[in-house]
């Protein structure tokens, strides 16, 4: 069946970019979704690259999904007045 699908400019991106990341076309991946979400997939296709793609280590449960797509990193250590990283450093190459 031949179908239109109009997708928010985010996701068309998303799309767009798994297609170049995994080598597979843009209509295969729509396809494995609504398969996957329609419950007539028993488990994610795997990669052609990669025997172990993201999408296989997920499947195996070696690796959980991101919960959100992105988000910037939080600074966990406060350095005092002065010092900077490279002052971490125990090294006497310092640039």
């Amino acid at each position: 069946m031949a179908t239109n699908l109009r997708l928010r400019p985010e996701a068309e991106t998303a799309l767009r970019e798994e297609s170049e990341r995994t080598g597979r076309s843009q209509q295969e991946l729509l396809r494995e979704a609504v398969d996957q979400f329609l419950g007539l997939a028993e488990r994610p296709v795997p990669s052609p690259r990669s025997r172990d793609s993201i999408e296989d280590l997920i499947a195996r449960g070696m690796l959980r999904p991101a919960r959100e797509p992105f988000r910037r990193a939080r600074r966990r250590l406060k350095l005092p007045e002065g010092v900077t990283s490279i002052d971490l450093l125990d090294r006497e190459d310092r640039f």
